[in-house]
């Protein structure tokens, strides 16, 4: 098959091979079949493009990098002698942002590779759109069928490495050509996203200049494609389109917007520089956690703040905010919510991770809501701890905290249950948030949050007392049916116009 007949005495099957990883550092070293098979068969490895990588994207630093100083040669303001000077010393600085360019891609196929089997159906549909739209031949690079997939699942198997690594790429380029052809690279929060791509002998020396690079649109379009897939997944953009219909600029600028508020890139390094200090799964599941975060919050800005998708205006809403409720959420948070924070938190330190990042992932899923106590904030008087304490404290006594657990354990077994489930969350999200905003406009505020809760509490006795036996049918059934979602949604739907509707004018 392979057509070199002059080595075949030397070539065997994928699956013969008995070494535990492969690293290829030489172009075509395995067939992507062989790659595969030896894959399935439980060994580790990517493909040649994704290990030679680094060569490829030293050329794009140097190119970008000599057209930037060629103008600012032939402008008079550098000599030759200069530039070569300043090339040779941005060896090191280069070679910094090459390896953590492939660093985070082999991070994004091993995090896509952890969680590959649950998320097989995202997968072909991501390859069944890519197909349709004649940007991918799916036999050319020896993706599975349709048939081979539902195979696969019922083997308890997911995308190898090898395949991920093929679609990575697809992925990426697709994305960078059409955030390129959008209007995202004239944002102007944007243009500090060039200042990633150059070592920091440039943007020290030729910040104005490199504004005005003749490849800034292109390069602010790759680094964003390549950040946002590096850190949320290969079938982050598609699974929001068919979600929200967002575009993949939309959906690019609610990444950046969460991305920022949440302190995402910090938190990032911070699991990264473990390496080697805690266990590897430990690492994924923490980024895992983080990846989770960041996509809740995205389709909540999507869904809430499309038309508004301002970065600047929306870091100034929401930053310091999230940086309050953050830095407090254990005060915050009661009953078992607490409990299991604790657990939670307790568990990372025990394994070696620093108490400020173990408090930040192991609140990663309450941590989402700050962003509709925010805007809760924004409809009253009250002050943000407030808002923060009445949220949470609701969340506890009407079990909202446990129901939407649930909601997050769903296993879809279709594309429109993986909908659904996005649909309960949101609903659930809405409803908590109009709960919240109703309890603060009630009119004694002298009372203590707890008061009012009990106070509002007695007011609703026969839709709370509704809604408490619901979520009692629910602890009591092994699988509950997504139709009991919906319906449980509906009963609290009405809780929240009722507390909404009896709100004094």
């Amino acid at each position: 098959d392979v057509g070199d007949k002059a080595n075949d005495p030397l070539r065997i099957s994928g699956k013969d091979l008995k070494v535990k990883v492969v690293g290829e550092g030489g172009n075509l070293g395995m067939t992507q079949l062989g790659r595969i098979e030896y894959a399935l068969n439980g060994g580790r490895l990517n493909t040649d493009f994704i290990d030679n990588a680094a060569g490829v994207d030293c050329s794009d630093h140097e190119v970008n990098i000599k057209i930037l100083l060629n103008e600012i040669l032939v402008n008079g303001d550098l000599t030759e002698k200069q530039r070569n000077k300043l090339l040779a010393e941005m060896t090191d600085g280069v070679a910094k942002l090459v390896l953590k360019n492939n660093y985070r891609q082999t991070q994004a196929i091993s995090i896509a590779h952890r969680d590959a089997l649950p998320r097989m159906e995202e997968y072909r549909r991501l390859i069944n759109s890519m197909e349709n739209a004649k940007k991918l031949n799916r036999k050319l690079e020896f993706l599975p069928s349709d048939d081979e997939i539902t195979e696969r699942k019922s083997l308890g198997k997911g995308l190898t490495r090898p395949e991920l690594s093929v679609l990575i790429s697809y992925v990426k380029g697709d994305l960078k050509e059409t955030l390129n052809n959008s209007t995202l690279p004239d944002e102007e929060h944007l243009s500090n996203e060039i200042s990633e791509v150059f070592p920091e002998q440039i943007i020290s020396k030729y910040k104005k200049e490199l504004r005005r690079h003749r490849l800034r649109r292109e390069i602010i379009s790759t680094q964003v494609a390549n950040d946002m897939v590096n850190h949320m997944g290969i079938t982050f953009v598609e699974r929001l389109k068919q979600s929200t219909g967002a575009t993949a600029a939309s959906i690019a600028l609610a990444y950046i917007i969460a991305r920022d508020v949440f302190e995402l890139e910090k938190w990032w390094v911070a699991i990264e520089h473990l390496d080697h200090k805690v266990p590897s799964n430990v690492q994924l599941e923490m980024m895992s956690e983080l990846m989770s975060l960041i996509r809740r919050a995205c389709r909540w800005l999507i869904r809430n703040r499309r038309s508004e998708l301002n970065v600047v205006e929306n870091m100034s809403l929401f930053k310091e905010g999230i940086r309050t409720i953050s830095a407090c959420l254990p005060e915050f948070l009661t009953g078992n919510s607490k409990e299991t924070y604790e657990a939670r938190f307790k568990r990372y330190v025990e394994q070696g991770v620093p108490e400020e990042l173990s408090a930040v992932v192991a609140g990663s899923n309450h941590l989402y809501a700050a962003l509709g106590i925010i805007e809760a904030q924004q409809e009253g008087e009250s002050k943000l701890e407030t808002v923060a304490s009445i949220y949470y404290l609701l969340g506890n006594r009407l079990d909202l905290t446990w129901f939407g657990h649930q909601i997050n354990n769903l296993t879809p077994l279709t594309h429109w249950q993986a909908l659904a489930r996005e649909a309960f969350r949101e609903d659930l999200d809405w409803q908590q948030r109009a709960l919240t905003v109703g309890l603060l406009k009630l009119k004694d505020k002298s009372q203590s949050i707890e008061e009012r809760i009990d106070q509002w509490m007695h007011q609703h006795t026969d839709l709370v007392e509704r809604w408490k036996q619901m979520l009692t049918e629910f602890k009591a059934s092994e699988d509950a049916e997504f139709s009991m979602y919906s319906v449980a949604l509906r009963e609290l739907l009405d809780l929240a116009q009722s507390t909404v509707h009896s709100i004094p004018k």
